[in-house]
Formats: structure tokens, sequence, C-alpha cells
């Protein structure tokens, strides 16, 4: 495997222009972010981009503002994802707040139903049929699901943030970010530069932030209407708690839109004023609310919702962000943690298959032989945990990951290494891509090389998902590969750890932990603050399965440090003297926080 070598952010701007009141180690993180020091105090929910950037959310807001005034049923239709699951909490919630009187959700089984608004899933609400459906996180490709609604007189409002394809279903409205909706900008005529620019403010939203957004919009048209004169105007920031776990835990990028939405609702949760249901998972978690951050939305809050989507039915999930009686939300939170642990174990299984099937093929060939994007399938693996198993295997292969799992046939035994061994199945692929590769237009290029040969697929840059019958698998993988060649360099391929820069000894304190703590929100394309620096190795064991535990000395140190690297490589000593790449963390153990490091990545010195 080729070795990670450390790479330093170099500042984009200058650490003298930021106010004399921010510490410098932070000045020298937001410049090495490409942040200007007047971005530094703007997480004010007032600096948003304005919901009028949204292309056909006019439109939307006027089929809302009637199906409400009328007292139609509406349905939100979901996504079995964290992101769909917190959108369709915010969609029924927010309606709910806003007038609606009959609103309901349906969200489709991963294994049964597939992705998004189906035929299949509106067939599903025949006995109840709703007079209008929204869809959260889904519905842009929902070309078939679109035209059975209208077969049945049902309206249709798409909400969603993934990519289109080249044409957009015949919905009666649909806000996406990413799709071109032909609208009249605010100011009357064709969008204008303010417009336009507020648009690209908003196009890394995940699907909870879209519905969000037209709730906004929604809320703004009832005003002018009238629909508040005899009531208080409902208050939508109660709704952020789930913006901020959804937005999270979608892995969207954390551009300046998507810190304000996330820091809001992070500012809820600490001040405990969040839903019953996210208080109750962070109970489940054994995490404090009080010191809410975005890492425990994304590795200990977020994983539990997903869990249910992966594994089981995602209602549960929804009903969890939907119940205002703590008690019940304590119980359905309790049960999500159970899945999770199994999905953990599951995974951990799937990942040590996958990496055994890539270590034959190096055994068998050579490593320079490896695809440069790699294509696994294995017969008995599940197809909601396949994403999770290209995640782990791309960030230790640092190349283009699909996974693949076989749905509605029994396959036989072969070679799982990109091979047509399931014959009369399909396969649901889950995908994860590195920096540089676009992962859907990369689907998108090997479709219109092999028309017929994916089924469906659809997603993002760096993750998408796809369909095929089993028998084009091999072809799959070697017109996937030969994508990958084309726009995948040596460069692209080397994984880079990245840092910024050594910290002196006076900085690596338990009080410059708690600066960096509370300085994000942090997550993707925003990435939390890591250093590198020399130290001498005291001593070390091994925690758990593979966890390793240290204690470093540092020039300028007087005590020697804690360190901790997950998942260490089995039965490898660290060097007496490394480099490594860390977090400065706080550990807290009975009551009392200390400093401790978390090694991302070590090597001799």
């Amino acid at each position: 495997m080729t070795v990670p070598a450390i790479r330093r952010r170099e500042a984009a701007a200058s650490i003298h222009a930021w106010p004399a009141d921010l510490h410098p180690l932070l000045a020298r993180v937001f410049a090495a972010r490409g942040l200007a020091p007047a971005e530094v105090a703007r997480l004010r929910l007032a600096d948003l981009a304005p919901p009028r950037a949204l292309g056909g959310i006019e439109r939307a807001c006027d089929v809302l503002a009637a199906a409400i005034d009328a007292g139609r049923s509406i349905c939100v239709v979901g996504d079995f994802d964290a992101d769909g699951a917190t959108g369709t909490a915010v969609a029924v919630r927010g309606l709910r707040l806003l007038g609606a009187r009959e609103v309901r959700f349906r969200v489709p089984n991963r294994l049964r139903d597939g992705y998004g608004l189906s035929p299949g899933v509106v067939e599903s609400l025949r006995e109840d049929a709703p007079d209008l459906i929204v869809t959260v996180d889904n519905g842009i490709a929902s070309h078939a699901g679109v035209a059975a609604a209208h077969a049945r007189g049902i309206a249709v409002v798409v909400t969603d943030h993934h990519l289109p394809g080249a044409t957009l279903p015949d919905a009666d409205a649909i806000v996406n970010p990413n799709a071109i909706v032909a609208e009249r900008c605010a100011h009357a005529g064709p969008p204008c530069g303010a417009c336009a620019s507020a648009a690209r403010r908003c196009t890394s939203l995940a699907g909870v932030g879209v519905v969000f957004y037209l709730l906004l919009a929604l809320r703004a048209r009832l005003r002018t209407c009238g629909a508040f004169a005899a009531c208080a105007e409902p208050d939508l920031s109660v709704l952020l708690d789930l913006v901020a776990l959804g937005t999270v835990a979608d892995l969207v990028p954390l551009d300046a839109n998507n810190r304000i939405l996330v820091e809001a609702g992070l500012r809820r949760i600490r001040a405990g004023r969040c839903c019953a249901g996210i208080a109750a998972l962070y109970t489940a978690a054994a995490r404090d609310p009080v010191r809410a951050v975005a890492a425990d939305l994304g590795y200990a809050i977020g994983p539990r919702l997903n869990a249910a989507g992966r594994l089981d039915d995602m209602r549960l999930g929804i009903e969890c962000l939907l119940t205002d009686d703590a008690e019940h939300a304590l119980l359905l939170a309790g049960r999500l943690s159970t899945i999770n642990a199994e999905r953990r174990q599951l995974q951990s299984a799937m990942v040590e298959q996958g990496e055994a099937m890539v270590a034959d093929f190096i055994a068998r060939h050579r490593e320079d032989a490896l695809p440069h994007a790699v294509v696994l399938h294995e017969p008995g693996w599940h197809p909601g945990v396949v994403g999770l198993v290209a995640s782990r295997l791309k960030e230790r292969l640092h190349r283009p990951v699909v996974a693949f799992a076989s749905v509605g046939a029994t396959a036989c035994e072969g070679s799982p290494l990109a091979t047509d061994d399931a014959a009369g199945a399909e396969l649901r692929g889950s995908g994860r891509s590195v920096a540089g590769f676009h992962l859907r237009d990369a689907l998108a290029e090997v479709d219109a090389r092999c028309p017929g040969l994916i089924t469906r697929f659809g997603g993002h840059a760096m993750a998408a998902g796809l369909s095929m019958p089993a028998g084009g698998l091999s072809r799959f993988a070697h017109e996937f590969d030969a994508v990958a060649r084309r726009h995948l360099d040596a460069d692209s391929r080397q994984p880079w750890v990245w840092s910024d820069g050594e910290l002196h000894a006076d900085e690596v304190t338990a009080a410059t932990a708690e600066v960096l703590r509370y300085a994000g929100p942090w997550g993707q394309g925003f990435a939390e603050p890591a250093f590198d620096n020399v130290f001498e190795v005291e001593s070390w064991r091994t925690v758990g399965e593979r966890h390793l535990k240290l204690r470093l000395r540092l020039d300028g140190c007087a005590e020697p440090l804690d360190a901790i690297l997950f998942n260490a490589p089995p039965g490898v000593p660290p060097p007496a003297r490394l480099r490594a790449v860390y977090q400065l963390d706080l550990d807290e153990w009975n009551g009392r926080e200390r400093l401790q490091l978390l090694v991302r990545h070590l090597e001799p010195a």
C-alpha cells in the first residue's frame, strides 16, 4: 500500500490582518482554510443566503400555500439515511407549524423499494392517498414516480440536492440548488447578480437544508397573505438542531452557509433546547449535549440514526426525531443504539473481507496492478452497509471504491473482485471517492459509454450509488477503472495527511484544545485542526483490539503527553522517535478533563 505523506497547509491570508482579540493559533488555522478576517464572526443566521436564492422555490410556495389553505393532505416522502430522516422530520414538523392540518410521512425501505419516489412507493400510498407529495432528499431523478403520482391525481413538490440527470421530472415544483430551475428572481426579470451569487452559496446544502429553506420561504409567503394576523408567527429556528444533524451526517461541505446552520443547531443543543429525539440520542451515546460539537453529530448521533435505514426501517429513526415524549424518545434511541452495534459488527466483518480481497489480488499480481478504481462484490454483503465498506477501503487504498451487494437472487460463489458471479441478481452498489475524482460524473461517463449497463445512479462528487444487473459487473469494473485512469494522475493517488504545522510546547495545552473545540464547527471541507511534531516515545501499550495508547515527550513540555492512535496496525510497535500528526482533544474521566492527543498518523522521525 502507498504510504501516506504529511503535507502542511499554507495560509491564504496574512495573520496580521486578523482581529487583535483572535487567538493567534486560530488566525493561522482560519487563514489556512481560506477564511478572510471579516468572516471570522459571521456565523449569524442573519448572514444566511436568502431563500429566494433557490430556483423554483416561489412555485413550490404557491403549491404548498394553496394546499395548506385548502386543508389538503400532505405526505412527505423521505430517504433512508440521516439526511433524509432529519429532512423528513423538519418537513413534517415545519408544515404542521405553518398550519398544515394533515401531514404524514413515508420512507422507502432500502431493500424492498430502493431509493427515491418510485412507482412502488406511490402505489403504497394508494389506501390513504394524499393530495400532495413533498419529497425530501430525493426526487430529482424520479421521473416514473412523479408520473405515477400524477396518474393518481397527486401533486408533487420535489426538494432535493442531488445532481440532476439530462432531464428533470415533470413535478409541480422542484427546489434543488444543484438543478437549473427556470424562475424569475425577486427583482423581476432574469436572475440578477446578487441572486446568482446567493444561489452559489446554497449549492452545498444538504437535503435537510433545502427543505428548511423552503419552509422559510413558505412562512414569508404566508405572512404576506395574512396567515399570522391572528396568531403568533411560527418560530422555525426550533428545527435547527435537526438541520445541523442532517447537514453534518450527510458529509456535505461545511462552507460558510452550512457552518451558520450547523452552529445555530449546536447552540440549541448546548442550551438544552433540542428535540426529545436528539436529546435521547445524546444520552444513548453517552455524550454531554452541553458540550455538543459537530463531531458528536458525525461520529455518535448520525451513525445511530443511519443504522435504522441500513439494517432495519428508517421509520424508527424518524419517529425518534418526531416524538415530543422524552421517555418514548429514550426507548427509541436505545433501539437505535442496539441496531448500530449490529451495524458495527457487520461492517467490521465486511471490511475485513474487502481487505482480504485486495490483499489476495496484490499477492497474485502486484500492488501496482491494482486498478485505479476498485470494484468489489461479495454475495453475502448487506446492501445497507456497502457504502461504509467503500468508505473504509477508500481511506486505506486512496482510490475510488465501489462496493456491491446482491439483491433479489442467490449469488453463486466466485472471485469477489469484480466478476459476474451473481447471475440473475440485481447489484446495488455504493461508492466513495478521493479528491479530484467526481464520482457521480464518472458514473455518468460510464453510462454514456455503455448505455443500459447501469440501471440507475445518482449522488455527489465524493459519494454515489447505483444499481445494475449482476451480469454486467466485470464490464462495469473495466469501464469504471478506465474512467479513473483518464482522470486520476499519480499525485491524485498519493494519500496525504494534512497538517496545520508544528505547535510550540506552550501551545500544547488543555486551554488550546478548548479554544479549538468551539472555533468551528469543523467537518467536511473545513477540517478540524491537526498538527505535526517530533516526539520521543516514553511508553506504549495496546488497548482494546487495535488501539495504541502512548506516552510521548515533546521538547519543552515538562510532563509527557497522553496520546491514542485508533485502529493501529496490529503487532507493529511504534518507533522510539516519531513524527505524529495529531489533534488536541479533551478526554473526560471521572468528571475531569485532561489533554489527550488524537494521533491521526505517525512515522519514524
